[in-house]
């Protein structure tokens, strides 16, 4: 166990064996941007390994996930982990931030991380980018929401209905992973196996959790041949739209802005926020967008710190 100084903040640097993990789990309960990524369970899933910076009892709680290169340690954002940083039950400040990052060790060569949106400071000793999330907050009535839609996403809705698509909230995930694999895998570079696997991972163990719980439904052609699929992650007061699919004929009748605008008409009036999970991608983010929904910035920081043959060979 290490320990770092701050004139007023002391936080210890914790190895995964050591966290107590109900009371950091209740720090994350407690906090004001708890968020699903943030969990011990969660993390477990996702992260190779991880251990954690922790201000006083479990006050504010920081997640270093790492791996282990040619025996060089490293600090990453993993896969389906979009925000992480400071978590506190206390009002996050700059200062402490900054002593978060400041505490993780020099052991880490190299760390690259994303941020969440209550740690959007100016942050000092490290590289900072802005990464666009968008959010639609569903404690509104469907028809206030509804009216925040663009002319294209009103024009789709209508289409797909006309086109008779059903709705199906009996899915098999494996259906969308296929659908997936068939027509969308190829607009990515970075799917793989791993990928795959973790996705499975990840929804068996929530649907098992009970801290948490899938939802996934499609859209079915009047052949009644699934031509679109969608999954969120629900917990707390929070849906992350995580993963989706759709095939040609999705595209030409709108079964995406089809099945979205259902999925919000579903859950309007609950307090929840629908998180679309991104994107910095124009498209996405114009897609995002035309459901009304508000930009929210957090930040990716990063700490290179490698030696100087290694950061000629990464580049």
């Amino acid at each position: 166990m290490c320990i770092f100084i701050n004139l007023i903040i002391l936080i210890r640097y914790i190895d995964h064996k050591d966290i107590d993990k109900i009371k950091w789990n209740n720090c994350i309960d407690n906090s004001g941007n708890r968020i699903i990524y943030a969990y011990t369970w969660y993390l477990d899933i996702v992260c190779d390994q991880w251990d954690g910076l922790i201000q006083g009892d479990y006050e504010s709680v920081m997640p270093i996930p790492f791996k282990n290169k040619y025996g060089i340690k490293y600090v990453y954002p993993p896969l389906f982990c979009q925000q992480l940083g400071v978590f506190s039950i206390h009002p996050i400040s700059e200062d402490l931030v900054n002593s978060f990052l400041n505490a993780i060790p020099n052991k880490y060569k190299l760390v690259e991380l994303n941020l969440n949106i209550l740690n959007t400071f100016l942050i000092r000793n490290y590289h900072t980018k802005p990464n666009s999330n968008y959010e639609i907050d569903l404690d509104n009535t469907y028809e206030k929401i509804y009216s925040s839609y663009s002319k294209n996403v009103k024009r789709n809705i209508k289409k797909a209905t006309k086109n008779e698509l059903s709705i199906s909230s009996s899915v098999d995930f494996e259906d969308i992973i296929s659908l997936f694999k068939k027509h969308n895998a190829k607009n990515f570079t970075n799917v793989s196996k791993y990928f795959y696997s973790l996705m499975r991972n990840m929804v068996g163990e929530i649907s098992k959790n009970g801290k948490a719980r899938i939802c996934i439904i499609a859209t079915k052609n009047n052949y009644s041949k699934l031509c679109a699929g969608a999954a969120w992650v629900i917990t707390n007061d929070r849906a992350i739209y995580f993963f989706s699919a759709y095939d040609e004929y999705a595209e030409k009748v709108g079964a995406m802005h089809f099945l979205i605008n259902y999925f919000i008409k579903q859950h309007a009036g609950k307090k929840m926020v629908l998180d679309f999970e991104g994107s910095n991608d124009l498209n996405l983010a114009r897609f995002y967008k035309s459901f009304g929904s508000k930009e929210r910035v957090y930040l990716f920081i990063k700490r290179n710190n490698l030696p100087k043959i290694i950061r000629f060979i990464k580049k």
